[in-house]
């Protein structure tokens, strides 16, 4: 028995790579199939694309709502076990916690995941509801982690029993300031729109993707993956596709080279268009610091970009303030308990932020270990 695990894995790995290195071949000279992923006329049963077949094991926490509710959606989070991600994985639990326990009946918060793309269990798993994922081979993601995050979305949508009728795929740095309704509604998705994604601007880039018998370019919309709430059977369907256009994007020169560090985000975007999945582009979903200066009526804060100040309160961006705060001043370490709040004349989105920051990491157990 522990020989034939002993060999199992190796095999397993090896036969990974090659199917997805077959499958970036022919992603790069030639153009993607665009029905949807897993179905044929004679099965409605919904099966993974072929890009790697799924690993086995694996493990599952999760929190659900007893009573039935079509309109609850499921928190999902992708993450590694780096110190940078767990950290802001528990401060954003944190405030999940502490928002849906506020939200009172009707609330359409249902169940949290975080989707732990390590391969492994770690310290957190019965702080935080976990599923543990399997990464991509060693070397498929070229140095961009990012790619482990739709492979880690196909794993946790076909391994788990998920009971709400609704996803909404959120981030590690993103704090829930007030209860989330439900935003999709008649089919549509419900995603923050980014002022960076320009499917029209990488028209002739995107076409290898999204051929024109689909339709206008504009059918993509300008978002990422996330905060984007979706409908699961619909997520069923684009996240094998989503992984399938994100590695043939960073295998091509000329999309890794347009895209950059969004990549991943053009591909999901194109990957819901391809399955006809438009979204409501909601502007109030959330507000990154410190460019949007109030919360207002705003659900979610994300701390993407540093927060740098002089004591008079003016932003130094660009240049490290005399007061900061930036997430990644925190890579190998958790920030620490009661941070200095900022100087009078912040805006009062920062001041929000990191007050949230400070509350939560007073009142998480063992802080710092």
């Amino acid at each position: 028995m522990g020989c034939s695990g002993t060999l199992f894995y190796p095999l397993l790995i090896t036969l990974s790579v090659a199917l997805i290195t077959y499958n970036i071949i022919i992603s790069a000279n030639a153009p993607l199939k665009q029905g949807f992923p897993g179905r044929s006329s004679s099965s409605s049963e919904f099966s993974v694309d072929p890009v790697i077949e799924l690993p086995r094991g694996g493990g599952s926490r999760i929190r659900v709502p007893e009573k039935r509710n079509t309109r609850l959606f499921h928190i999902a989070v992708t993450a590694s076990d780096s110190v940078y991600n767990t950290w802001q994985c528990r401060v954003m639990y944190y405030w999940f916690k502490k928002i849906q326990a506020s939200a009172g009946p009707g609330s359409e918060m249902g169940g949290y995941t975080r989707i732990l793309h390590s391969g492994k269990p770690d310290n957190y798993m019965d702080e935080i509801p976990t599923f543990v994922a399997q990464p991509l081979p060693a070397g498929v993601d070229q140095g961009y982690v990012v790619l482990n995050r739709p492979w880690a979305f196909v794993q946790w949508l076909q391994q788990t029993d998920i009971k709400e009728d609704y996803i909404l795929m959120s981030e590690p740095d993103h704090l829930i300031v007030k209860p989330i309704p439900n935003l999709a509604k008649d089919g549509f998705g419900a995603a923050f729109p980014f002022f960076y994604i320009e499917p029209k601007k990488y028209e002739k880039v995107l076409r290898k993707y999204y051929p024109e018998e689909k339709g206008p370019v504009t059918n993509i919309d300008p978002i990422g993956n996330s905060p984007v709430i979706v409908g699961k059977e619909a997520l069923k369907k684009i996240a094998p596709t989503w992984m399938n256009v994100s590695l043939a994007m960073k295998k091509d020169p000329e999309a890794d080279k347009s895209f950059g560090w969004v990549l991943e985000m053009y591909a999901y975007a194109v990957s819901s268009a391809l399955h006809g999945v438009s979204n409501v582009l909601h502007k109030d979903f959330m507000i990154q610091p410190p460019w949007d200066t109030d919360v207002g009526d705003k659900y979610i804060i994300h701390y993407t970009y540093g927060c740098d100040f002089d004591m008079k309160g003016k932003l130094t961006y660009g240049k490290k303030g005399e007061w900061r705060f930036d997430k990644r001043s925190y890579d190998s370490s958790p920030p620490p308990r009661n941070l200095t709040m900022p100087p009078p004349g912040v805006p009062q989105s920062v001041v929000t932020l990191v007050k949230m920051v400070n509350e939560a990491t007073a009142n998480i157990p063992n802080w710092g270990s």
